[in-house]
């Protein structure tokens, strides 16, 4: 049985996210998505809210298992007992930075690392953008999944 651990802020989990986490549901036996603290990063979720927005949206996939995790991504595979970690591309400066993290992490443990390249119509979304036109009052509905969308909606009313 192969795990596939697929790493990433998710904050907040857009549709090429979930376009990711899918194909990986449909090519891997076990797949934990673990949504990582990010200390680098003020995040506009918690972990746990980035979680319950990731079930919501992989809801027609119910075997997927999902982790918070801070420290390092290797630390992470090990306890989820993962043999690959899948990351998603968007384009090729995604690719020069996760080449490098990949190697480390080979390098620090031995596990293999996979890119899975967004789908084309996905690959100019970021959650930075996605963030940034909500909090402009722009329509985020056809970017993100609903959970997603309402829960933007919701933190940015707060605000």
């Amino acid at each position: 049985m192969t795990t596939a651990l697929v790493p990433g802020s998710f904050d907040p989990p857009t549709n090429g996210h979930v376009d990711v986490i899918v194909r990986c549901a449909n090519l891997f036996d076990r797949v934990v998505v673990g949504v990582v603290g990010n200390p680098s990063k003020s995040p506009m979720f918690t972990s746990e809210e980035r979680i319950e927005m990731l079930r919501s949206s992989c809801a027609e996939w119910p075997h997927l298992e999902y982790v918070a995790f801070d420290g390092l991504l290797v630390d992470c595979a090990r306890d989820v007992g993962a043999q690959v970690i899948v990351k998603g591309l968007r384009a090729m400066t995604d690719f020069d930075y996760e080449l490098q993290l990949a190697q480390m992490n080979r390098h620090l443990s031995g596990i293999v690392t996979m890119f899975v390249a967004t789908a084309p119509a996905l690959g100019y979304l970021s959650s930075s953008l996605v963030k940034e036109v909500a909090g402009l009052g722009g329509d985020v509905t056809k970017l993100v999944p609903p959970a997603v969308a309402a829960a933007l909606k919701e933190r940015i009313a707060d605000d």
